[in-house]
């Protein structure tokens, strides 16, 4: 079977063009011509690689042994954090896809997408929204370690909802993506466990780097792909990109409350559940699947990240909101009297 063959006779549908013959060495759909050279693209997938890296050697540094050790034997929480995770999310993924009728290599970004593990994102929610971090952060760790069997798993399965779509999909290049994700992991676990010192370095450092960098690829790739960008801006996409993240918190934290975890936990299942690994979907859109099929797609998590991000910050915004203003539910009586007990306790200490 001729993948790159397939790919394009999918794509063709999803750009509204048919693909011409290259002869330039540049991906052609139609009237939309790939602007990168051989070596641009190449030198993107490159950073793309090193950017992953980099970012999952942080998020490694934020990891503690002895709490992942702690949560492994209580598993309740990430338990129902993983189901939430790759059931809920692939889910939402597939039935978006469905309902606002998709064409085939838009439905793989957004299944790939839907499928990605939790994102390192969802543990600074996590924290801003007081929820349970040591969960949050062991939750993450998890679900990327089972990803490497559970993503490829999942793809295929609801691919099979396309006509022919599981064919389509670079399972080599999503699992060569996923080990990339656990090695630098496991070296800032490591990091965190026999240099400490150095972890809140490289936890800054990497965080940094990634801010940067995105931001710079995303204003080269919307400025050398020029009015093609807005294919990604139609309406389907839009759409998906501000339900998949809002529907997945709503969720994660509905299936927390009916296990009956307590408030912090919710907190951080419903943030892990919408949260996905950005970092990770840019990376397999980009090196996995060959430029001239994917085309402006790959630009798709950025998208799926400014509303992953505005309603997390919205969510936060109300719930301290919520804390500001929230009626002090302490009587004050007996706080006045527990005032007046203790003002005695310490004059009699004083005189004695």
């Amino acid at each position: 079977m001729n993948v790159t063959e397939d790919y394009k006779s999918y794509v063709s549908y999803s750009f509204n063009y048919s693909l011409d013959n290259d002869t330039s060495g540049n991906g052609t759909i139609g009237a939309f011509q790939y602007p990168f050279s051989p070596v641009m693209d190449k030198a993107i997938n490159g950073i793309t690689i090193i950017i992953l890296f980099i970012t999952m050697i942080s998020l490694g540094c934020t990891m503690e042994i002895d709490k992942i050790k702690h949560h492994i034997v209580r598993p309740s929480g990430v338990g129902i954090a993983v189901v939430a995770q790759f059931g809920i999310m692939p889910l939402i993924a597939f039935c978006l896809a469905k309902i606002l009728q998709l064409e085939s290599i838009e439905a793989i970004t957004v299944l790939i997408c839907g499928c990605c593990p939790g994102g390192n994102l969802s543990n600074i929610f996590t924290l801003a929204l007081q929820g349970d971090m040591n969960l949050s952060i062991v939750m993450t760790t998890c679900s990327t370690v089972l990803a490497l069997g559970a993503m490829p798993l999942l793809l295929y399965l609801y691919c099979r909802g396309f006509s022919g779509l599981e064919n389509v999909v670079p399972y080599s290049g999503i699992s060569i993506a996923l080990i990339m994700t656990i090695v630098p992991c496991a070296i800032g676990i490591a990091i965190h466990h026999w240099a400490p010192r150095y972890s809140q370095i490289v936890i800054k450092a990497g965080f940094s780097i990634l801010l940067i960098v995105t931001v710079a690829i995303g204003v080269i790739c919307g400025i050398t792909l020029g009015a093609t960008v807005w294919i990604l801006f139609s309406f389907k996409m839009i759409a998906v990109g501000f339900l998949m993240p809002f529907i997945g918190y709503l969720l994660g934290y509905t299936v927390s409350v009916i296990f009956k975890q307590n408030g912090p936990c919710r907190k951080a299942i419903a943030m892990e559940t919408g949260c996905q690994n950005i970092q990770l979907c840019s990376a397999i859109l980009k090196v996995a699947f060959p430029p001239e099929v994917i085309g402006p797609l790959f630009l798709f998590p950025l998208v799926y990240i400014v509303f992953q991000g505005a309603e997390a910050l919205l969510l936060i915004f109300i719930f301290r909101m919520y804390k500001r203003f929230k009626p002090s539910t302490e009587d004050p009586v007996k706080k006045a009297e527990f005032l007046v007990v203790d003002h005695t306790v310490e004059m009699v200490q004083v005189s004695y």
